[in-house]
């Protein structure tokens, strides 16, 4: 009779040690804010591009640090634009939210995006792309490192 208390006096005590141990964890998580944007969001900072890209195309940054790794940001470019070939030294994960969009990475097939259209960049791979006709191309980009783009035949290490 003596053992069952002795067991449940052992487990409500791991159970304590083990919420004490994921409380730092709980407090890290808690620190980040939810969020939640659309591309026409009126509150976004919309900005610039390298000189390169085509005129009207402008960036916002969504979720962190651009000049570190993780950002995530909404490109945006008008109805025909041409974005001549470049690359990143971050792989990118992009969904397309409007517009059509014909993105070609060297030595592999055009893929067409549409809204909703999820697309994988491997770090280092030169590309280009065209917006179609009709309205603007907003595409949403998670970058694995901090972001860049760097024009055409620049050396790539």
């Amino acid at each position: 009779m003596t053992r069952q208390p002795t067991l449940r006096r052992l487990t409500a005590s791991a159970a304590l040690s083990a919420l004490l141990v994921a409380c730092p964890f709980a407090t890290a998580v808690a620190a980040e804010v939810p969020l939640a944007r659309t591309a026409g969001e009126p509150a976004l900072n919309w900005g610039g591009c390298p000189d390169f890209m085509p005129k009207g195309c402008e960036i916002a940054v969504l979720h962190g640090d651009p000049a570190k790794s993780n950002a995530d940001v909404f490109f945006k470019v008008p109805a025909n634009a041409v974005i001549p070939r470049h690359w990143h030294t971050s792989a990118e994960r992009m969904v397309l939210v409007t517009g059509e969009l014909w993105v070609t990475y060297d030595g592999h097939e055009t893929a067409v995006l549409k809204p909703g259209s999820y697309a994988y960049g491997p770090a280092r791979l030169p590309h280009k792309a065209e917006c179609g006709a009709g309205s603007p191309c907003v595409l949403f980009i998670a970058f694995e490192s901090p972001v860049d783009a760097i024009a055409g035949d620049a050396a790539r290490k």
